[in-house]
């Protein structure tokens, strides 16, 4: 099976490497992960809270090696890979440039003031109360920690014996998206290049780039895959992505030439063995920006309007299958 039992914690890949991973997976329950060798530390990614991110720290702290964290790299600008990052006290903290100008560019108290004026804000506000307001608390955030190296396309870290290779294959989910590579260990932190067994979001595109990002992925041949959402897995969960991205592309592609537009694309594409997978309503976003590529004279559709579709499309689909929540 290439799926690792998906439980709360800390996962043992061999050899001081190691996954922290947060089952469901779903709107900011993302992974992390160690790598200790020689007394060297190197963190990947910190959570979406002060909270959460202590009880990784702590539960580290535990395996041998991982009670001082000497090094942190954000893998992309999505807050639940950096919120957590003023935790980590002491560590140098390294992302591309352009990863740490999109941190720059945000709003901690955004998050912090869902749970009371999520009302104030229609429809994007009931979505993202829903998805990560009423799941996470964002008290002790009131300032983000941002980088304090920054780096283009690759960066190679050896961390006591190991070699740990950076490098950016974005802009596909964000502006940036850095994988990092345990050349020794054969292991792959992707951060949210892979959602393993959850619908992925472009947020940044293009598409081609991010299944460009699946095939550089594939070609290092890794033996272990620690996504940024889902179980720890093997290489065969970044084929399935990129097949799912391909089966998205052609459908939207035949429904974009017959003029159906995105919202209605969207709800029209089979999604047949992907039914299973979390976060359908993520095919909103990923359809209008395929649209996008096709039209640059397409009405652009701003992060609020892409979750207030999201949250429509959450609603039917729950409607249709009869139950209070999304799958």
């Amino acid at each position: 099976m290439a799926n690792w039992p998906f439980r709360q914690g800390v996962h043992d890949i061999g050899n001081g490497v190691y996954g922290y991973v947060q089952p469901d997976g779903t709107w900011g329950w993302s992974n992390a992960g160690l790598v200790t060798s020689a007394g060297e530390t190197l963190l990947v990614d910190t959570l979406m809270s002060v909270p959460l991110t202590r009880d990784m720290l702590a539960a580290f702290a535990k395996v041998p090696g991982g009670d001082r964290i000497g090094r942190l790299v954000n893998t992309h600008a999505n807050p639940d890979h950096y919120f957590g990052n003023g935790v980590v006290e002491g560590a140098e903290i390294i992302a591309t440039s352009t990863a740490r100008e999109e941190m720059e560019g945000f709003d901690p108290k955004a998050l912090a003031g869902l749970a009371t004026n999520w009302q104030a804000m229609g429809e994007m506000g009931e979505f993202l109360y829903e998805t990560m307001g009423r799941k996470f608390d964002f008290s002790g955030v009131d300032e983000l920690t941002l980088p304090t190296t920054t780096f283009e396309q690759k960066l190679t870290l050896e961390v006591g014996d190991k070699t740990v290779e950076l490098t950016d294959l974005g802009p596909a989910h964000t502006l940036s998206d850095t994988i990092a590579w345990v050349k020794e260990d054969r292991c792959v932190f992707t951060g949210d290049l892979l959602f393993n067994e959850g619908h992925p979001i472009i947020w940044a595109g293009p598409l081609s780039n991010w299944i460009a990002a699946c095939d550089f992925i594939i070609a290092l041949d890794p033996e272990v895959v620690v996504p940024g959402h889902g179980p720890i897995t093997d290489v065969t969960a970044v084929r399935n992505m990129k097949l799912y991205f391909e089966h998205l592309r052609d459908e939207a592609r035949g429904r974009f030439e017959a003029g159906m537009g995105w919202r209605e694309a969207a709800r029209d594409i089979p999604v047949k063995e992907y039914a299973h997978w979390t976060d359908p309503e993520r095919v909103v976003a990923n359809v209008y920006s395929l649209y996008r590529q096709w039209d640059p004279d397409l009405p652009e559709a701003p992060p609020p309007v892409l979750f207030a579709e999201m949250n429509h499309y959450r609603k039917e689909h729950d409607e249709k299958c009869g139950c209070g929540h999304a799958h």
